[in-house]
């Protein structure tokens, strides 16, 4: 009988798919330590990441969340 791939719990907490099958991530780098930072690099980081045209790397990730 075939098992079932458990969901990776740590990805899943990092990464959704959103509706179109993209994967959306929070960027890393403004936790702390950010007043040295530039303003322009610190509104760069605030918007999320999305992974949308790297098949082989969309396809591991989803294969962690149990999409696939």
């Amino acid at each position: 009988m075939a098992t079932k791939n458990k969901t990776n719990k740590s990805v899943k907490k990092r990464i959704r798919v959103t509706a179109t099958g993209k994967l959306k991530y929070g960027k890393v780098g403004r936790r702390h330590l950010n007043a040295h930072i530039k303003t322009k690099r610190k509104r760069q980081l605030r918007k999320a990441g999305i992974i949308g045209d790297r098949p082989r790397v969309q396809k591991k990730y989803k294969i962690a969340l149990g999409v696939l």
